[in-house]
């Protein structure tokens, strides 16, 4: 894997929370927060790892598969939903890792920040009550960083996931320069994004991709942005952002 500057997180304004890094083996986070919890989010992050690894050591094919797996009632909490969600989209449990993990740690820091967000990649959640606008970083899109998806505070706690097919290391049978979904569930939204990021090759397929978003349970609106056109779907609002 080749190691990408995130420099998309230099424009990060959290609205007067503290924002830190913390990066774990491939996990690299940023976290805003009332104060600096990295040594707080350091741990959670460290247990997850250990169980997703551990998990893997012993069923290679959950990190390879493309396709849902089954796994034990007994296994770790964080394997569990990644394949539930993976099942719910009909991808591959990996496909919902970073959805996973952002969830898992801003749940697991909001016992001592109010306020709480947490982005992994490109895919985010959000925990408070405080209205927040995401902006839409779509590749070489004319679209990209001239909108934003509004997240209104009585939403919260929700994610906000994006794939793409021209950005990042993220695997994607398509080619969007965005799909960007919302939902209250960090691996399910995850998922979703790239269940639906693999259907689109052109704007032809946004429409498509969108009704396929939608129609997985639990999700509650998806933006797809390919080339020049974009689309949303479900309970979304979108803004102009002035550059």
């Amino acid at each position: 894997m080749v190691w990408e500057p995130r420099r998309y997180r230099q424009g990060t304004d959290a609205g007067g929370l503290v924002t830190f890094e913390v990066v774990h083996g491939e996990t690299d986070l940023q976290v805003s927060a009332v104060r600096d919890l990295t040594a707080e989010a350091m741990e959670i992050v460290s247990a997850l790892r250990q169980d997703l690894e551990g998990y893997i050591g012993t069923h290679p094919r959950f990190a390879e598969s493309f396709v849902p797996i089954a796994v034990e009632s007994d296994a770790p909490e964080i394997v569990r939903a990644m394949a539930e969600a993976g099942a719910a989209a009909g991808v591959g449990p990996m496909a919902a890792v970073a959805g996973a993990v952002a969830e898992r740690v801003a749940r697991g820091l909001s016992a001592l920040s109010a306020e709480v967000l947490v982005e992994n990649g490109g895919d985010i959640y959000i925990v408070g009550g405080s209205a927040r606008s995401v902006l839409l970083l779509a590749g070489d899109s004319p679209l990209s960083g001239r909108l934003a998806v509004a997240v209104p505070g009585d939403v919260l706690p929700c994610a906000v996931c994006t794939s793409s097919g021209t950005v990042g290391h993220s695997v994607s049978l398509g080619s969007a320069h965005a799909v960007t979904v919302i939902a209250g569930d960090g691996a399910l939204a995850d998922a979703a994004a790239t269940a639906a990021g693999n259907l689109v090759h052109g704007a032809d397929d946004i429409e498509r991709a969108l009704e396929r978003a939608l129609g997985i349970a639990g999700i509650r609106g998806a933006v797809v942005v390919a080339g020049e056109s974009v689309g949303a779907l479900g309970e979304v609002t979108l803004t102009p952002v002035e550059v």
